[in-house]
């Protein structure tokens, strides 16, 4: 439990101070043990079932810092794959989707089926895969698989926890976002992906639920008044309008959640209060983002009735998913061709994957519930380019901090410094919440970032369940 130099990998994260080394951002040493201790036996998001609908259907991935094939095979069933040659370790399948009954290494010709078992070789006579074992060992090697709201998720780890266990209590609010329509939800076209000069740690972490950064990284947005304020507002009237600077955080198994009052987005959005509506007269008078007024009449045979009292009165807006993902469902007005202002909705997951110690693929999932309007589609897709994109509003600011972090735990002295988590609120939980996880109602402060570097220290030391 100690790197080269003599460092204790459980000296990297001072529980007592809460301070983590920013060695953590740019130590390769430390890379190559999460490659086997996170990588390799956490649940991960690999892609929407949605993006492989026909039987033969495929996408290329990565699981972890692997990469992978996940098809739907002839029996409808979904596999991951992994995407090397079990002769020589080539690259299977070389091509970002398509479908296909088998794929065919292109250096000497063995051929898979869609399902991952060996096929054939070239000169069958010859037998040239051998003797030494039987063909049944010879196919690509598969991780284990499960699908929740419609995402497909997969593990290297065939003994770990299910899926349910890995979510946790936050399953339950998520559920406010995946499965609250009886359609579910589909991609808008293939994800973004592109590559970002930074430490996937430094992501991940932001994803848990820091709003802090916003009245300072994003000042810009809200000096224009594109995510609420003004330009002529004080710093503290900023805090106040800008969206979810108070709330309520949940925390649960290192994953994330911001919940929002309604209240201020009645107000900032509509120019209006909701006080003393049921809660389904306020969904009618502002649906979930993403959903029309006649959808929210389905959402009681989804939800139960708390859950739609919170999706009513302060729902999951942003946050994320140990340990690379980020989720965002938050309303934004739109000007359409029309050249009208309507509200419309940015609905989307980042995933945030390990391509090396300084660099990850940001891969960005844009989503639309299938049986949404076609309007609300293309106005979903166009908002969440927009703000959510590669070259959104909003990422294009978290991708230039994130690099600078990465790089400062190069030298001699920054290696030495570390990041802090100071102001805790402590659980917090409101009265009635009707949610589990580890609340904290007030102004968004570092909980859920420190319990998050808490998670990922359990899987560094090799104890992650």
């Amino acid at each position: 439990m100690t790197l080269s130099d003599g460092t204790a990998i459980e000296d990297l994260i001072d529980v007592e101070k809460r301070e983590v080394s920013l060695r953590l951002l740019s130590d390769p040493e430390i890379y190559s043990l999460e490659l086997d201790r996170l990588w390799n036996r956490a649940w991960l998001i690999v892609c929407h079932e949605s993006e492989i609908p026909n039987r033969g259907d495929f996408v290329t991935r990565k699981l972890g810092a692997d990469p992978v094939i996940i098809t739907r095979g002839r029996t409808d069933t979904i596999n991951v794959l992994l995407n090397v040659c079990a002769h020589r370790g080539m690259e299977v399948c070389r091509t970002e989707k398509g479908s296909t009954r088998q794929f065919r290494c292109v250096y000497h010709g063995w051929i898979y089926d869609n399902q991952g078992a060996f096929r054939g070789a070239p000169v069958r006579k010859e037998q040239m895969h051998g003797d030494v074992r039987p063909t049944s060992e010879l196919g690509l090697v598969r991780a284990r698989v499960e699908v929740y709201g419609g995402f497909v998720f997969a593990t290297w780890d065939h003994d770990a926890p299910s899926l349910d266990i890995w979510l946790g209590d936050i399953k339950w609010y998520y559920d406010l976002l995946f499965n609250r329509t009886a359609g579910g939800m589909e991609v808008l076209g293939p994800p973004q992906r592109y590559i970002v000069d930074a430490n996937w740690k430094a992501a991940g972490e932001q994803s848990a639920g820091d709003g802090y950064h916003t009245l300072s990284l994003h000042r810009s947005l809200l000096e224009l008044g594109v995510i609420g304020g003004g330009a002529t507002m004080t710093g503290d009237q900023v805090a106040e309008l800008a969206p979810a600077m108070y709330g309520v955080d949940v925390s649960a198994e290192g994953h994330g959640l911001r919940c929002i009052p309604l209240e201020t987005v009645f107000s900032l959005l509509m120019g209006t209060s909701a006080e003393g509506m049921d809660s389904m007269s306020r969904l009618r008078m502002l649906p979930p983002a993403g959903l029309t007024p006649e959808m929210v009449e389905d959402l009681p045979n989804q939800l139960s009735e708390t859950q739609i009292r919170l999706l009513a009165e302060c729902p999951p807006q942003v946050g994320g998913m140990f340990p690379n993902m980020l989720v965002a469902f938050i309303y934004q007005p739109f000007v359409g061709p029309d050249g009208q202002t309507r509200l419309s909705a940015a609905t989307s997951i980042h995933t945030y994957q390990p391509c090396g110690v300084d660099k990850l693929e940001f891969i960005n999932y844009l989503l639309v519930e299938k049986d949404a309007p076609q309007q609300l589609k293309n106005d979903a897709l166009k908002v969440s380019v927009r703000t959510l994109g590669t070259s959104g509003t909003i990422e294009q600011d978290d991708a230039e901090a994130w690099p600078a972090m990465s790089r400062a735990g190069l030298g001699g002295m920054g290696r030495r410094q570390t990041i802090k988590y100071h102001a805790l609120l402590g659980e917090n939980r409101p009265q009635d919440w009707p949610g589990g996880g580890q609340v904290f109602d007030g102004f968004t402060k570092d909980d859920n970032q420190w319990l998050w570097w808490l998670r990922y220290r359990d899987f560094l030391l090799g104890r992650p369940w």
